[in-house]
């Protein structure tokens, strides 16, 4: 049974920083390109970074330059680092195999303040 869970999310002002943390269990992690999603309040749960098993790594316009994703496959995890926040980014980010699978973990959240 696949498990995400994330963490890393939390208040920071406009321009600051921030690190997500997925932790994967339940599936052979390093075989599956995953994803950074994210949802904010009324709007759709958007792809904001994917990286595939090679280590190559796709974003968001919105998210590029900003925004880095990685992996560990040692350790069943992958990240989001997060630069220059927006106020705009601020929603739900959660993780998940892409494309995604049914399940969602509970996600992490982010709030960006001006």
């Amino acid at each position: 049974q696949v498990q995400l869970v994330e963490s890393g999310g939390g208040l920071v002002q406009s321009g600051g920083s921030l690190r997500l943390s997925c932790a994967a269990s339940g599936t052979i992690f390093r075989l599956y390109t995953m994803g950074w999603y994210r949802q904010a309040p009324g709007k759709q749960r958007e792809l904001v970074a994917r990286i595939t098993t090679s280590g190559s790594t796709n974003y968001a316009d919105s998210a590029k330059g900003r925004f880095t994703i990685s992996r560990d496959n040692a350790k069943n995890q992958v990240y989001l680092q997060m630069n220059d926040l927006k106020p705009e980014d601020t929603a739900v980010y959660y993780c998940n195999k892409n494309p995604p699978i049914t399940y969602w973990g509970q996600g992490t959240q982010v709030t960006v303040s001006s």
